[in-house]
């Protein structure tokens, strides 16, 4: 694959997997609208690989303390911020995985590949994210993050697995949904994305590996590493934007690409 769509892909995915304007849909419509070769899988499982790597190094702390409660909580413990973090996380994680299978078995992931998902997840769900940051309540933050809420954001990032809606901002609407800041929203949104994208890229990169050769792998790991840095960028930019800036800007561009969308669609 050229280079200089190698760089486009890892740049698109790094720089909108953390924004909550979608990242699969971005990479969905690079070849739709530009006759662009497909990426395929391949490039796509990289890319995430490299956010994945993104979101731990800029959230090392809250991974590590995760990490070091995970054994006690396999075991049913619940005693300490570590033991909850993980098991918070084992829980919102299950969703996602079950309806993934659910539309990789059944052959419904393909058909929701298209410009008009795409455009209507966009609007609908972009006004669904304005209406719950601007009514959301501010007074939560990760240390009140229970299971109770962790499965119902697990429940709201599952619908993420429809092209356009985008994995954060679904998460974080829900988080604003339940009273937690924009900050704090977005910063368990982005834990979130740790186990999802790991297994995902566990499910999809074990069809991967078997078709993999040598040119593809180069163009995998190149890909990898451009999405990486771009998506530190990116994260660590809207982190210190939400000090400030509330997610109506996002939400202005998911409404005016997803009429955009439709208006190809349909026409």
């Amino acid at each position: 694959m050229p280079l200089f769509q190698l760089i486009l892909i890892a740049l698109i995915q790094g720089i909108t997997e953390f924004l909550p304007i979608s990242s699969s849909g971005h990479l969905i419509l690079l070849p739709a609208l530009t006759g662009l070769q497909d990426q395929g899988q391949a490039i796509d499982v990289a890319v995430h690989v490299g956010t994945l790597l993104a979101v731990i190094l800029y959230f090392w702390r809250d991974v590590k303390t995760g990490l070091a409660g995970l054994p006690r909580a396999l075991c049913g413990h619940m005693d300490t911020p570590g033991t909850r973090l993980a098991m918070g996380l084992i829980v919102a994680t299950v969703p996602t995985v079950v309806f993934g299978i659910f539309l990789h078995l059944t052959g419904l992931s393909d058909m929701l590949r298209s410009i008009t998902v795409i455009g209507w997840a966009m609007l609908v769900f972009g006004l669904v994210l304005y209406v719950a940051d601007q009514r959301g309540r501010t007074e939560k933050t990760l240390e009140n993050w229970g299971l109770r809420d962790a499965l119902i954001m697990g429940l709201w990032q599952m619908i993420a697995l429809i092209p356009g809606t985008s994995r954060s901002g679904i998460t974080i609407t829900g988080a604003r949904q339940l009273g937690y800041s924009r900050e704090e929203g977005a910063r368990i949104a982005m834990l979130m994305s740790i186990p999802t994208i790991t297994a995902s890229g566990l499910f999809l990169g074990t069809e991967v590996a078997l078709d993999a050769n040598t040119a593809l792998m180069r163009d995998m790991g190149i890909a990898a590493a451009l999405a990486m840095l771009s998506a530190l960028a990116a994260l660590t930019l809207m982190m210190r934007l939400l000090r400030s800036v509330s997610f109506t800007p996002y939400v202005i561009y998911r409404v005016i690409l997803g009429l955009v969308l439709l208006s190809i669609a349909y026409s």
